[in-house]
């Protein structure tokens, strides 16, 4: 059997920018994709803390130190900017790794920081 586990989240990053004009994804400072073991072009799902939408796109990397989430394309409609948001991602495992596994959770500051 193979279980869907949370690969890793940010968690409560403030939207920085919502850009309609831009095809989709959503940009994210290259720091923040490394700490989370984020892949440019994975897979994520934001959770809109501040409204309570859900939807799902893909990463892109952002200036590292930037402190950037950029919601665009269509998705801008729904997510804001100064929503605080959730970002994850997922990983498939056998039953046994599952049982195991711990998830990368990156906290991060007012300013999109990682937190210690």
């Amino acid at each position: 059997m193979t279980r869907t586990l949370l690969k890793s989240k940010i968690h409560r990053a403030r939207v920085t920018e919502a850009n309609l004009e831009y095809e989709g994804s959503v940009t994210i400072d290259e720091d923040l994709l490394r700490a989370a073991d984020i892949l440019p072009y994975e897979a994520v799902d934001i959770w809109d803390c501040t409204n309570g939408a859900r939807l799902r796109t893909y990463a892109i990397a952002g200036e590292p130190g930037s402190g950037e989430v950029c919601v665009n394309g269509a998705a801008a409609h729904r997510v804001k900017p100064h929503d605080v948001v959730i970002i994850a991602s997922w990983t498939e495992l056998p039953d046994a790794e599952a049982r195991a596994w711990k998830a990368k959770r990156v906290f991060v500051d007012e300013r999109n920081r990682p937190r210690e």
